[in-house]
Protein backbone atom coordinates (compact mmCIF):
# COMPACT_ATOMS: atom_id res chain seq x y z
CA UNK A 1 0.00 0.00 0.00
CA UNK A 2 1.03 3.41 -1.44
CA UNK A 3 1.77 5.88 1.82
CA UNK A 4 0.68 9.34 1.55
CA UNK A 5 2.31 11.77 4.06
CA UNK A 6 0.71 14.83 4.52
CA UNK A 7 2.03 15.25 7.96
CA UNK A 8 4.95 17.49 7.16
CA UNK A 9 4.30 20.12 10.28
CA UNK A 10 5.67 17.32 12.80
CA UNK A 11 8.27 16.71 10.40
CA UNK A 12 9.78 16.29 7.16
CA UNK A 13 11.86 14.08 5.10
CA UNK A 14 15.08 14.85 5.37
CA UNK A 15 16.70 15.80 1.80
CA UNK A 16 18.93 13.57 0.31
CA UNK A 17 21.88 16.24 0.35
CA UNK A 18 20.94 16.45 4.18
CA UNK A 19 22.15 12.65 4.55
CA UNK A 20 24.93 13.15 2.75
CA UNK A 21 25.97 15.76 4.91
CA UNK A 22 25.45 13.97 7.85
CA UNK A 23 27.24 10.79 6.88
CA UNK A 24 30.69 12.51 5.94
CA UNK A 25 30.52 14.39 9.27
CA UNK A 26 29.82 10.83 11.51
CA UNK A 27 32.69 9.17 8.91
CA UNK A 28 34.80 12.08 8.56
CA UNK A 29 34.60 14.93 10.82
CA UNK A 30 33.13 13.14 14.03
CA UNK A 31 35.71 14.83 16.09
CA UNK A 32 35.20 17.34 19.07
CA UNK A 33 35.11 21.54 17.80
CA UNK A 34 36.26 22.59 21.19
CA UNK A 35 39.29 20.41 20.82
CA UNK A 36 42.26 22.17 20.15
CA UNK A 37 44.26 19.40 17.25
CA UNK A 38 43.89 19.76 13.83
CA UNK A 39 40.73 17.58 13.56
CA UNK A 40 38.99 19.18 16.26
CA UNK A 41 39.56 22.08 14.32
CA UNK A 42 38.26 20.84 11.15
CA UNK A 43 34.88 19.76 13.29
CA UNK A 44 34.50 23.25 14.56
CA UNK A 45 35.33 25.05 10.83
CA UNK A 46 32.66 22.80 9.54
CA UNK A 47 30.19 24.38 12.46
CA UNK A 48 31.30 27.69 11.69
CA UNK A 49 30.73 27.48 7.75
CA UNK A 50 27.11 25.74 8.84
CA UNK A 51 26.10 28.91 11.11
CA UNK A 52 27.00 31.39 8.00
CA UNK A 53 24.76 28.96 5.99
CA UNK A 54 21.47 28.92 8.63
CA UNK A 55 22.44 32.62 9.35
CA UNK A 56 21.85 33.32 5.05
CA UNK A 57 18.18 31.78 4.96
CA UNK A 58 17.23 33.82 8.06
CA UNK A 59 19.15 36.95 6.63
CA UNK A 60 20.91 37.90 9.77
CA UNK A 61 24.77 37.58 10.53
CA UNK A 62 26.42 34.41 11.71
CA UNK A 63 27.53 35.59 15.00
CA UNK A 64 23.48 35.81 15.93
CA UNK A 65 22.93 32.08 15.38
CA UNK A 66 22.53 29.97 18.45
CA UNK A 67 22.34 26.21 17.94
CA UNK A 68 20.35 24.41 19.64
CA UNK A 69 18.80 20.71 19.70
CA UNK A 70 15.67 21.91 17.89
CA UNK A 71 12.76 24.09 18.11
CA UNK A 72 11.26 23.22 21.91
CA UNK A 73 15.21 24.50 23.33
CA UNK A 74 15.24 27.38 21.46
CA UNK A 75 11.93 28.56 23.04
CA UNK A 76 13.16 27.54 26.10
CA UNK A 77 16.45 29.41 26.30
CA UNK A 78 14.43 32.66 24.86
CA UNK A 79 11.45 32.68 27.67
CA UNK A 80 13.36 31.24 30.53
CA UNK A 81 16.39 33.23 29.37
CA UNK A 82 14.81 36.82 28.97
CA UNK A 83 13.03 36.46 32.10
CA UNK A 84 15.89 34.89 33.92
CA UNK A 85 18.24 38.37 32.59
CA UNK A 86 15.99 40.42 33.33
CA UNK A 87 14.72 40.44 37.10
CA UNK A 88 13.41 44.39 36.90
CA UNK A 89 10.74 42.96 34.82
CA UNK A 90 8.52 39.94 36.12
CA UNK A 91 5.67 39.68 33.28
CA UNK A 92 5.57 37.38 30.00
CA UNK A 93 3.02 38.23 27.18
CA UNK A 94 2.01 35.28 25.03
CA UNK A 95 -1.28 33.96 23.27
CA UNK A 96 -3.09 30.65 23.97
CA UNK A 97 -2.65 29.40 20.24
CA UNK A 98 1.03 28.94 21.04
CA UNK A 99 2.73 25.79 20.63
CA UNK A 100 3.39 23.56 23.77
CA UNK A 101 6.66 24.79 24.21
CA UNK A 102 6.07 28.63 24.62
CA UNK A 103 2.61 27.81 26.30
CA UNK A 104 4.75 25.21 28.75
CA UNK A 105 7.69 27.52 29.18
CA UNK A 106 5.11 30.30 30.44
CA UNK A 107 3.81 28.07 33.37
CA UNK A 108 7.09 26.97 34.46
CA UNK A 109 7.73 30.80 34.67
CA UNK A 110 4.43 31.73 36.03
CA UNK A 111 5.25 28.68 38.76
CA UNK A 112 8.54 30.41 39.45
CA UNK A 113 6.75 33.69 40.24
CA UNK A 114 6.09 35.42 36.79
CA UNK A 115 2.76 37.17 35.94
CA UNK A 116 1.92 35.98 32.45
CA UNK A 117 -0.55 37.82 30.05
CA UNK A 118 -2.78 35.40 28.28
CA UNK A 119 -3.31 37.44 24.66
CA UNK A 120 -6.83 36.83 22.86
CA UNK A 121 -6.96 36.22 19.18
CA UNK A 122 -10.48 36.33 16.71
CA UNK A 123 -11.99 33.16 15.38
CA UNK A 124 -9.27 32.96 12.15
CA UNK A 125 -6.20 32.55 15.28
CA UNK A 126 -4.99 36.17 14.90
CA UNK A 127 -3.69 37.68 18.22
CA UNK A 128 -6.14 41.14 18.88
CA UNK A 129 -2.79 43.68 18.46
CA UNK A 130 -5.21 46.30 19.88
CA UNK A 131 -5.04 44.22 22.93
CA UNK A 132 -1.78 43.81 22.74
CA UNK A 133 -0.92 47.48 22.48
CA UNK A 134 -2.85 48.29 25.64
CA UNK A 135 -1.16 46.02 27.41
CA UNK A 136 2.61 47.54 26.53
CA UNK A 137 1.06 50.76 27.17
CA UNK A 138 0.12 49.76 30.78
CA UNK A 139 2.79 47.54 32.00
CA UNK A 140 5.49 48.16 29.50
CA UNK A 141 8.12 48.39 32.20
CA UNK A 142 7.02 45.33 33.90
CA UNK A 143 6.90 42.74 30.50
CA UNK A 144 10.61 40.91 30.34
CA UNK A 145 9.49 39.29 26.62
CA UNK A 146 6.46 39.05 24.62
CA UNK A 147 6.26 35.61 22.40
CA UNK A 148 4.23 35.19 19.55
CA UNK A 149 4.67 32.61 16.88
CA UNK A 150 5.11 33.64 13.35
CA UNK A 151 3.01 30.66 11.90
CA UNK A 152 0.86 28.44 13.56
CA UNK A 153 1.60 24.73 13.81
CA UNK A 154 -1.75 23.63 13.73
CA UNK A 155 -3.67 25.79 11.37
CA UNK A 156 -1.08 27.36 9.30
CA UNK A 157 -2.27 31.32 10.27
CA UNK A 158 0.05 33.77 9.59
CA UNK A 159 0.51 36.11 12.74
CA UNK A 160 1.12 39.98 12.04
CA UNK A 161 4.66 39.74 13.23
CA UNK A 162 6.03 43.00 11.72
CA UNK A 163 3.21 44.99 13.89
CA UNK A 164 4.02 43.07 16.80
CA UNK A 165 7.41 43.67 16.70
CA UNK A 166 6.83 47.54 16.18
CA UNK A 167 4.61 47.74 18.94
CA UNK A 168 7.27 46.02 21.26
CA UNK A 169 9.91 48.21 19.86
CA UNK A 170 7.65 51.36 20.61
CA UNK A 171 7.91 50.50 24.20
CA UNK A 172 11.12 49.18 25.12
CA UNK A 173 9.86 45.04 25.16
CA UNK A 174 11.62 41.92 23.88
CA UNK A 175 10.15 40.36 20.96
CA UNK A 176 10.03 36.47 20.51
CA UNK A 177 8.94 34.87 17.59
CA UNK A 178 8.59 30.90 17.61
CA UNK A 179 9.18 30.67 13.46
CA UNK A 180 9.77 26.92 13.32
CA UNK A 181 6.58 26.39 10.82
CA UNK A 182 8.16 29.34 9.14
CA UNK A 183 11.39 29.40 8.19
CA UNK A 184 12.24 27.63 5.10
CA UNK A 185 9.28 27.48 3.77
CA UNK A 186 8.71 31.27 3.68
CA UNK A 187 11.57 34.11 3.12
CA UNK A 188 13.12 35.73 5.81
CA UNK A 189 14.59 38.60 6.73
CA UNK A 190 15.27 38.33 10.74
CA UNK A 191 18.12 41.35 10.76
CA UNK A 192 15.76 43.63 9.57
CA UNK A 193 12.53 43.11 10.97
CA UNK A 194 11.71 44.19 14.75
CA UNK A 195 12.11 40.83 16.11
CA UNK A 196 14.85 40.11 19.16
CA UNK A 197 14.89 36.49 19.30
CA UNK A 198 13.45 33.70 16.65
CA UNK A 199 13.21 30.10 17.07
CA UNK A 200 14.16 27.53 14.08
CA UNK A 201 14.19 24.12 13.49
CA UNK A 202 15.40 21.57 10.77
CA UNK A 203 13.19 18.91 10.38
CA UNK A 204 10.68 20.94 9.88
CA UNK A 205 12.31 21.65 6.67
CA UNK A 206 13.85 18.87 5.46
CA UNK A 207 16.67 18.82 7.68
CA UNK A 208 17.40 16.21 10.50
CA UNK A 209 15.68 15.60 14.01
CA UNK A 210 17.76 17.42 16.80
CA UNK A 211 19.43 20.40 15.15
CA UNK A 212 17.89 23.89 15.70
CA UNK A 213 18.79 26.96 17.05
CA UNK A 214 17.93 31.02 17.99
CA UNK A 215 18.36 34.15 16.31
CA UNK A 216 19.70 36.59 19.22
CA UNK A 217 20.05 40.19 17.97
CA UNK A 218 22.97 41.93 18.90
CA UNK A 219 22.84 43.40 22.54
CA UNK A 220 20.22 40.86 23.72
CA UNK A 221 21.16 39.28 27.00
CA UNK A 222 20.00 35.77 27.61
CA UNK A 223 20.74 33.63 31.02
CA UNK A 224 21.28 30.19 29.47
CA UNK A 225 19.53 27.50 30.12
CA UNK A 226 21.90 24.38 29.57
CA UNK A 227 24.36 24.64 31.99
CA UNK A 228 28.30 22.53 31.70
CA UNK A 229 30.60 24.59 28.92
CA UNK A 230 31.17 27.62 27.13
CA UNK A 231 30.04 26.47 23.54
CA UNK A 232 27.88 28.82 21.49
CA UNK A 233 29.37 31.64 22.62
CA UNK A 234 28.50 30.84 26.43
CA UNK A 235 25.11 30.41 25.61
CA UNK A 236 24.44 26.57 25.44
CA UNK A 237 26.87 24.78 27.16
CA UNK A 238 27.36 20.60 25.44
CA UNK A 239 29.11 19.79 22.94
CA UNK A 240 27.65 20.77 19.56
CA UNK A 241 26.21 17.97 17.46
CA UNK A 242 28.24 18.11 14.66
CA UNK A 243 26.57 15.74 12.11
CA UNK A 244 23.04 17.53 13.12
CA UNK A 245 24.62 20.93 12.23
CA UNK A 246 25.89 19.20 9.07
CA UNK A 247 22.47 18.16 8.21
CA UNK A 248 21.04 21.98 9.53
CA UNK A 249 23.10 23.88 7.29
CA UNK A 250 22.25 21.43 4.12
CA UNK A 251 18.77 21.47 4.76
CA UNK A 252 19.07 25.65 5.04
CA UNK A 253 21.32 25.88 1.67
CA UNK A 254 18.58 23.87 -0.26
CA UNK A 255 15.84 25.80 1.19
CA UNK A 256 17.43 29.00 0.26
CA UNK A 257 17.58 27.85 -3.40
CA UNK A 258 13.73 26.64 -3.11
CA UNK A 259 12.50 29.77 -1.83
CA UNK A 260 13.83 31.48 -5.20
CA UNK A 261 11.19 30.18 -6.99
CA UNK A 262 7.79 29.95 -7.38
CA UNK A 263 6.88 26.61 -5.94
CA UNK A 264 5.61 27.90 -2.62
CA UNK A 265 2.48 29.36 -4.58
CA UNK A 266 2.00 26.63 -7.17
CA UNK A 267 1.60 24.02 -3.48
CA UNK A 268 -0.73 26.93 -2.28
CA UNK A 269 -2.72 26.51 -5.06
CA UNK A 270 -2.99 22.68 -4.61
CA UNK A 271 -3.65 23.01 -0.83
CA UNK A 272 -6.68 24.99 -2.05
CA UNK A 273 -7.61 22.51 -4.57
CA UNK A 274 -7.71 19.81 -1.47
CA UNK A 275 -9.42 22.18 0.41
CA UNK A 276 -12.19 22.62 -1.81
CA UNK A 277 -12.67 19.10 -2.90
CA UNK A 278 -12.87 18.09 0.56
CA UNK A 279 -15.73 20.24 1.18
CA UNK A 280 -17.07 19.44 -2.22
CA UNK A 281 -17.39 15.76 -1.30
CA UNK A 282 -17.90 15.47 2.79
CA UNK A 283 -20.80 16.92 4.61
CA UNK A 284 -20.35 19.07 7.56
CA UNK A 285 -16.64 20.28 7.37
CA UNK A 286 -15.24 23.24 8.27
CA UNK A 287 -11.76 24.82 7.20
CA UNK A 288 -10.10 25.83 10.72
CA UNK A 289 -8.75 29.44 9.96
CA UNK A 290 -9.93 30.05 6.15
CA UNK A 291 -10.62 33.46 6.88
CA UNK A 292 -6.92 34.33 7.25
CA UNK A 293 -3.52 34.45 6.18
CA UNK A 294 -1.79 30.93 6.30
CA UNK A 295 1.08 28.95 5.84
CA UNK A 296 0.60 27.41 1.89
CA UNK A 297 1.42 23.93 3.25
CA UNK A 298 -1.38 23.86 6.33
CA UNK A 299 -5.13 22.71 6.51
CA UNK A 300 -6.72 22.50 9.36
CA UNK A 301 -10.23 20.46 8.56
CA UNK A 302 -12.64 19.20 11.16
CA UNK A 303 -15.39 16.79 10.28
CA UNK A 304 -18.74 17.39 12.50
CA UNK A 305 -19.37 14.90 15.45
CA UNK A 306 -16.12 12.57 14.81
CA UNK A 307 -13.71 12.11 17.06
CA UNK A 308 -9.88 12.95 14.72
CA UNK A 309 -8.05 9.74 16.42
CA UNK A 310 -10.91 7.50 14.70
CA UNK A 311 -10.65 9.71 11.55
CA UNK A 312 -6.62 9.46 11.89
CA UNK A 313 -6.69 5.47 12.78
CA UNK A 314 -9.12 4.98 9.30
CA UNK A 315 -7.06 7.27 6.97
CA UNK A 316 -3.65 5.78 8.03
CA UNK A 317 -5.18 2.03 7.42
CA UNK A 318 -5.67 3.36 3.89
CA UNK A 319 -2.24 4.74 3.96
CA UNK A 320 -3.11 8.76 4.58
CA UNK A 321 -0.91 9.88 7.13
CA UNK A 322 -1.85 13.17 9.25
CA UNK A 323 -2.04 14.72 12.44
CA UNK A 324 -5.03 15.68 15.25
CA UNK A 325 -3.04 19.37 16.13
CA UNK A 326 0.16 19.39 17.30
CA UNK A 327 1.39 15.87 16.13
CA UNK A 328 3.18 16.14 19.82
CA UNK A 329 -0.28 16.13 21.36
CA UNK A 330 -1.83 13.28 19.27
CA UNK A 331 -3.33 10.78 21.59
CA UNK A 332 -5.46 13.71 24.04
CA UNK A 333 -9.14 13.05 23.97
CA UNK A 334 -9.46 16.64 24.68
CA UNK A 335 -10.02 19.25 21.67
CA UNK A 336 -7.01 20.70 20.72
CA UNK A 337 -6.74 24.40 22.76
CA UNK A 338 -5.52 26.39 19.66
CA UNK A 339 -9.04 26.14 18.27
CA UNK A 340 -10.58 25.93 21.83
CA UNK A 341 -8.74 29.74 22.04
CA UNK A 342 -10.71 30.36 18.44
CA UNK A 343 -14.19 29.71 19.75
CA UNK A 344 -14.40 26.06 17.71
CA UNK A 345 -17.61 24.59 18.12
CA UNK A 346 -16.65 21.37 19.88
CA UNK A 347 -18.59 19.39 17.50
CA UNK A 348 -15.98 20.39 15.01
CA UNK A 349 -13.16 21.21 17.39
CA UNK A 350 -12.98 17.02 18.43
CA UNK A 351 -13.08 16.15 14.87
CA UNK A 352 -10.38 18.17 13.13
CA UNK A 353 -7.23 17.28 11.52
CA UNK A 354 -4.57 18.47 10.11
CA UNK A 355 -2.92 17.82 6.99
CA UNK A 356 0.19 19.15 5.93
CA UNK A 357 2.49 19.04 2.51
CA UNK A 358 5.72 19.78 1.79
CA UNK A 359 7.85 20.84 -1.18
CA UNK A 360 8.31 17.42 -2.13
CA UNK A 361 4.06 16.66 -1.99
CA UNK A 362 2.59 16.00 -5.65
CA UNK A 363 -0.56 16.25 -7.00
CA UNK A 364 -1.13 12.50 -7.69
CA UNK A 365 -0.58 11.97 -3.87
CA UNK A 366 -3.19 14.48 -3.53
CA UNK A 367 -5.67 13.03 -5.83
CA UNK A 368 -5.27 9.73 -4.35
CA UNK A 369 -5.66 11.38 -0.70
CA UNK A 370 -9.37 13.08 -2.46
CA UNK A 371 -10.49 9.45 -3.45
CA UNK A 372 -9.59 7.74 0.42
CA UNK A 373 -10.77 10.96 2.69
CA UNK A 374 -14.62 10.85 1.64
CA UNK A 375 -14.88 7.20 2.02
CA UNK A 376 -13.31 7.14 5.02
CA UNK A 377 -15.64 9.90 6.66
CA UNK A 378 -18.35 8.35 4.97
CA UNK A 379 -17.56 4.47 6.61
CA UNK A 380 -17.15 6.03 9.96
CA UNK A 381 -20.66 8.11 9.73
CA UNK A 382 -22.33 4.97 8.53
CA UNK A 383 -21.00 3.10 11.97
CA UNK A 384 -21.96 5.32 14.19
CA UNK A 385 -25.67 5.70 12.86
CA UNK A 386 -25.93 2.06 13.01
CA UNK A 387 -25.14 2.09 16.94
Amino acid sequence: MRTIYLDNNATTRPADEVVAAMNDALREHWHNPSSGHRPGQTARHGVDLARESVAKLLGCRDRQIVFTSGGTEADNLAILGSLASQPDRNAFVTSSTEHDAVRESAEVAEKAGAEIVWLPVDNNGVVDCNALEQTLKQRGRDIALVSIMWANNETGVIQPVETIGNLCREHDVRFHTDAVQWVGKAKTKVGEAPIDLLSFSGHKFHGPKGAGGVYIRPGVRLEKRSIGGAQERDRRGGTENTAGIAGLAAAADLAGKWLETDESARLAKLRDRFERAVIDSVDDVLINSAGAERMWNTSNIAFKRLEAEAVLMLLSERGVCASAGAACSTGSLEPSPVLMAMGVERVFAHGAVRFSLSRFTTEEEIDEALEIIPQAIAKLRSSMSAV
